[in-house]
């Protein structure tokens, strides 16, 4: 009797538990009533490395992105932030971002230039004069160019950074024409940044970031190559006496995001996405062109001697580094004419 009650016991339980199942009490219904999966609307984490100092201009706007995210997406998105290099450094960071051991990442688009070699074209001396030009050229057909050969990497760029103008200092004489160049030895931060240097008459020197302020001080270098935000960040006032403002070149970041991810998401989740990027892209160019001009203030006031070259000698430049141009176009083929002649457009 004691057996038969516990086989009955049994079968209740049986049938009991096959009744909650039928009515959404146990387990995932085949009809699809549970949570929605990530990339039809559920909720997703997304990880964001960059390898800024968590006080930097750019680290903040990278920040407020991520808020900005969590609120249009109606906390379906959360976006985690790694700053200052504790998930992937700026050398590591794009391998992760193309395999999809990372979501998303702000890296400089010179650290992208080994994968899409067009990327220099930022580089390329004197393509584009105004921070004016330069957005009208990343809106425009430039940025559609470069997003594309993103793309075909398997990543797709939510937004372009500005990070600011390029310029020249040194601590040997002032620099007010191509001529003035000679027999001086600089700094340059990379290939075509050195290859500029060379054909305005000076010799590019390659060494660290770190080690430019010791090498003018000792006199190894005559000067270098840079942001005037990191001239004043690196307090390159005390070492370089002479500022001259080129604006030849135009240093972008891009905050780039694995794009089997982003494809992955649901239309309501990338609108939230790119509503966030536009906004923060937008913040980042009028952040940009006032951070240039009060580093700029900051360095006369510490004493540089501060050149700025006018728009009617511009010409002059452009003609003394056409070889860096036109060796850019030859090493790209069509890709970088394309690049080249999108820029000047632009900047007309």
């Amino acid at each position: 009797m004691r057996g038969m009650f516990r086989g009955i016991q049994v079968v209740c339980l049986v049938l009991c538990l096959a009744l909650l199942a039928g009515c959404g009490g146990g387990g995932k219904s085949s009809g699809g009533s549970g949570a929605p999966a990530a990339g039809q609307g559920g909720k997703v984490d997304l990880k964001l490395a960059y390898h800024l100092p968590v006080d930097h201009h750019l680290s903040k706007s990278v920040e407020r992105f991520a808020k900005k995210v969590a609120e249009k997406s109606k906390g379906s998105l959360t976006v985690t932030t790694y700053p200052a290099g504790q998930l992937y450094t700026d050398k590591s960071m794009n391998d992760a971002i193309m395999s999809g051991g990372l979501d998303m990442g702000l890296n400089s688009t010179a650290m992208w230039t080994t994968v899409i070699p067009v990327l220099n074209v930022l580089d390329v001396p004197f393509l584009l004069p105004t921070y004016e030009s330069v957005g009208k050229a990343i809106d425009g057909g430039l940025g559609k160019t470069l997003s594309a050969e993103m793309e075909k990497k398997g990543v797709y760029p939510l937004i372009w950074a500005d990070y600011g103008y390029i310029q020249f200092c040194n601590n040997t004489r002032p620099i007010k024409t191509p001529a003035d160049f000679k027999g001086l030895q600089l700094r340059g931060y990379g290939q075509i940044p050195a290859e500029t240097i060379k054909a305005l008459g000076a010799s590019p020197v390659t060494m660290g970031a770190a080690e430019v302020y010791t090498a003018i001080q000792r006199g190894t270098i005559d000067g270098q190559t840079s942001g005037q935000t990191a001239m004043y960040s690196r307090k390159m006032y005390e070492v370089a006496k002479y500022l001259t403002v080129t604006n030849h070149a135009f240093c972008e970041f891009v905050l780039a995001m694995n794009k089997a991810k982003f494809d992955s998401l649901s239309p309501e989740q990338k609108k939230a996405l790119e509503e966030a990027a536009k906004e923060t892209r937008d913040e980042i160019r009028k952040e940009t062109k006032d951070e240039d001009a009060v580093s700029l203030k900051k360095l006369k006031e510490k004493g540089m001697e501060i050149y700025e070259v006018p728009a009617s000698e511009v010409k002059l430049w452009q003609d003394a580094t056409k070889k860096v141009r036109e060796d850019f176009i030859q090493a790209n083929g069509e890709i970088g004419k394309q690049a080249v002649e999108e820029c000047l457009k632009a900047g007309k």
